[in-house]
């Protein structure tokens, strides 16, 4: 068995494992339990009462954090020449559209969203083995296919966020980062548990909010308790 650290026996010290924490207890937790030298981005990973194998239990959506991820996103936009001005003034990094379909295609996804136009959904649609598998595929439901470029655009630089639910039933996002004050992370996090539970699924049964745990890159998890959540 391995020999744990000193250092690991000190931040285990400041979490009680067999214990459930409000967001608040947790947001500051995890503050004091991260020591990477980097700035360690803040997780969300909660297990849902649902069976996503059946359409009518699918839970997805988008949410705006209030105080962003933390994290600059590089945004793709696939649109015609007459959007191109409206995306970049927007702050997108990379506007266009064929030499771009090219270049991921070749395999190039140095990129953190890709937002398109309805009209050229045909030309896009093929790049689906390429960014599907990424999570990068435009999509109506997560307002990245839309005629209104420049919102678009605003919405991801100012801390939009999209989640699905995975095979195993469980969310997992990115809700900050570990220099955000214990506040800042609270109402991030409190903001994506509100929206999910706001798209409980009417066909759910049971419980719907099976556990939470808030954590940052290699600190140990901190369990919310579910009956604290709004």
């Amino acid at each position: 068995m391995a020999k744990i650290s000193k250092k690991r026996k000190q931040i285990l010290s400041k979490v009680d494992q067999s214990k459930t924490y409000n967001l608040a207890e947790a947001s500051k937790i995890v503050k004091d339990i991260t020591t990477t030298k980097f700035d360690s981005s803040v997780d969300l990973s909660i297990r849902l009462g649902v069976d996503p194998r059946k359409a009518n239990q699918m839970v997805r959506g988008v949410v705006t954090l209030p105080h962003g991820t933390g994290k600059v996103k590089k945004v793709l936009v696939l649109c015609t020449p007459d959007k191109e001005a409206e995306a970049r003034e927007a702050g997108a990094d990379y506007v266009g559209l064929d030499e771009y379909i090219t270049k991921i295609e070749q395999g190039w996804t140095d990129i953190d969203v890709v937002i398109t136009m309805p009209s050229v959904m045909g030309k896009v649609g093929k790049l689906g083995k390429v960014l599907g598998p990424r999570n990068l595929m435009p999509n109506p439901k997560t307002g990245t296919v839309t005629t209104d470029i420049g919102k678009a655009v605003n919405e991801v630089k100012a801390g939009k966020i999209d989640f699905k639910v995975d095979k195993q039933g469980s969310i997992h996002a990115s809700i900050g980062k570990v220099s955000f004050d214990a506040k800042k992370i609270e109402e991030n996090a409190n903001e994506l548990l509100n929206t999910i539970i706001k798209l409980k699924p009417s066909s759910a049964k049971g419980t719907y909010m099976k556990s939470v745990y808030l954590s940052s890159t290699m600190s140990p998890s901190v369990q919310i308790d579910t009956k604290t959540l709004s």
